[in-house]
């Protein structure tokens, strides 16, 4: 065993990773479908169906045109629609279930991402010791600070809830959310999505552990269990280095 940093080769990274990514996905499907059942957001969708067929057959419009094809149509037509708009607005059960259906979704995907990332990435790892998830087991792969000694929970944390939950899942659903679902952002959300993607490649290149944000956040490194020794404390890893110092200097004396 060696007690300097052995940094874990890409392909048995990539391979861990695609195993807990799988086992994520399965959770993640799983609590959606529990959380669309929670919210009963199926229900407030055919109720705003609903609603909007009333008020479109109401004015002689339809509510569900997109802007592009809106803007084609006769003033009258827009003027119609407006007033449509206004009156569906005015019913408070209307207002209620566009306003379900718009939020819902997004809490949905919210605890979607958070619960199976708690599991796979935070618990499972508490459990196994040394930052492991079941694909990190798997190919002999462990999570250490890099200077050899043992993750702490609060690095464990960092690593998983800030980084991998936070900054490079939530913040990039967000966008996607915001420019597909909301119609918000546009292509600005586009921009920054791909800076973030560049962000992280330049971080595992720019890197000498290669690592991600979230490791970099923490100051941990993914390391090759085989070879690597892992320290409980600090101290423990200063001892070991005075004793190899010392068994240098008998042997210099020789």
């Amino acid at each position: 065993m060696i007690y300097d940093l052995q940094k874990a080769s890409i392909l048995k990274r990539i391979s861990a990773w695609l195993l807990d990514f799988i086992l994520i996905v399965i959770l993640a499907v799983g609590v959606m479908y529990l959380m669309a059942l929670i919210t009963g957001i199926e229900k407030h969708s055919d109720a705003l169906q609903k609603y909007y067929v009333e008020f479109g057959e109401k004015h002689n419009v339809d509510l569900l045109i997109s802007q592009e094809e809106l803007n084609k149509q006769t003033e009258e037509y827009v003027v119609r629609y407006n007033e449509a708009v206004q009156d569906f607005f005015s019913n408070e059960d209307a207002k209620n279930a566009y306003n379900q259906v718009l939020t819902l979704p997004l809490l949905i995907i919210t605890f979607s991402a958070l619960i199976p990332i708690i599991i796979v990435e935070f618990i499972i790892p508490l459990c196994l010791k040394n930052g492991r998830t079941v694909g990190k087991k798997v190919f002999n792969l462990g999570v250490v600070f890099k200077n050899s000694v043992k993750m702490s929970t609060f690095a464990l944390f960092v690593r998983s809830i800030l980084g991998k939950y936070t900054i490079e899942t939530m913040v990039p659903i967000l966008l996607l959310y915001m420019v597909f679902y909301n119609n918000i952002l546009g292509i600005t959300g586009l921009i920054v999505l791909g800076l973030l993607v560049v962000l992280q490649l330049a971080v595992v290149i720019a890197t000498k552990t290669n690592s991600c944000i979230h490791d970099v956040l923490s100051n941990t490194a993914v390391v090759d269990m085989q070879t690597q020794m892992v320290f409980t404390t600090y101290d423990e890893l200063m001892e070991y280095k005075e004793s190899l110092h010392q068994e240098e200097v008998k042997k210099s004396t020789y």
